[in-house]
């Protein structure tokens, strides 16, 4: 599975005195495998984009192939194409719907036209996948759930579908620390074991250095940077003058080597901690 976005431009109420241009020529490429982090301010163009490239929203010129296949062309069946690529918009729990957790997570197994027994299994593998227990949770309302298990098991409903790329967006959006982090540990689990691309958008720069192993920043509907997360946080100023910034770790060690400290450069908590235990080990030899 390969993504190839080639010179992408989308103008909402094109030929209106309010038509705004969302995206104008955008152009990168994902390879199998890959977990792309999507960046930008509100209104640069990340959610158009994600549905371009799933087929919800045409553009009005450049080309989209998904593994050679250019979903852009006419007469290519967009079923098809979703049953490859799965959207996990922005508090996916709204759209919950069914009376049972197990209801709800085999709807798309069964659409595909999957049997009774296979979308049960599809549940099982999803909520396993989400973290969640399929005897304690199966047969109970997602309505009775906690915010966090709610958006676990509407992201299971997409995962149950087995798609080649999973998109995210903005997954952690208006949950506690502890739910952040249950979703974040989720999307791990859920990359290590189907090697599928995910692609996930997010404002949070500590989300975004810790998954992603390529970054892709959009500002004003373009693509104005995008490579590994030690290329594009290099690039702090120009960051910063789009209101994105760096991650946190990576700002508390600019801090310390502003003071002096002789601290390499980081991205992560980990990184982070690693650099300053070294540091004090030095400064400890040295006394």
């Amino acid at each position: 599975m390969s993504i190839q976005v080639r010179n992408v431009t989308h103008i909402y109420s094109e030929g209106l005195p309010h038509q705004s241009v969302a995206l104008e020529d955008v152009s990168f490429d994902i390879e199998d495998g890959q977990f792309v982090g999507i960046i930008g301010h509100t209104g640069s163009g990340k959610s158009t984009l994600l549905q371009h490239l799933n087929g919800l929203l045409k553009p009005k010129s450049g080309t989209i192939a998904v593994s050679g296949q250019d979903i852009t062309a006419e007469g290519v069946v967009m079923r098809d194409i979703r049953r490859k690529i799965g959207l996990v918009f922005q508090y996916p729990e709204y759209q919950l719907f069914e009376e049972t957790v197990k209801k709800d997570i085999a709807f798309g197994p069964l659409n595909l036209g999957l049997s009774a027994d296979e979308a049960d299994q599809r549940v099982r593998e999803a909520l396993n996948l989400v973290g969640l227990d399929y005897t304690a949770i199966a047969e109970r309302s997602p309505f009775d759930l906690s915010g966090g298990q709610k958006r676990r098991v509407a992201i299971a409903g997409v995962i149950a579908m087995k798609p080649e790329v999973l998109i995210l967006d903005e997954p952690t959006a208006g949950l506690d620390p502890k739910a952040h982090e249950d979703i974040l540990k989720m999307i791990r689990n859920v990359h290590k074991q189907e090697q599928n691309i995910i692609i996930l958008v997010s404002h949070n720069m500590r989300d975004i250095a810790a998954l992603a192993d390529m970054i892709l920043v959009m500002e004003g509907g373009k693509m104005v940077l995008s490579g590994t997360p030690e290329f594009v946080f290099g690039h702090k100023e120009r960051l910063r003058t789009m209101g994105l910034g760096l991650p946190p770790a990576a700002e508390l060690i600019e801090r310390l080597v502003e003071k002096g400290m002789d601290v390499k450069p980081v991205l992560t908590i980990e990184q982070a901690e690693e650099a300053l235990y070294n540091l004090l080990i030095l400064k400890t030899n040295r006394v």
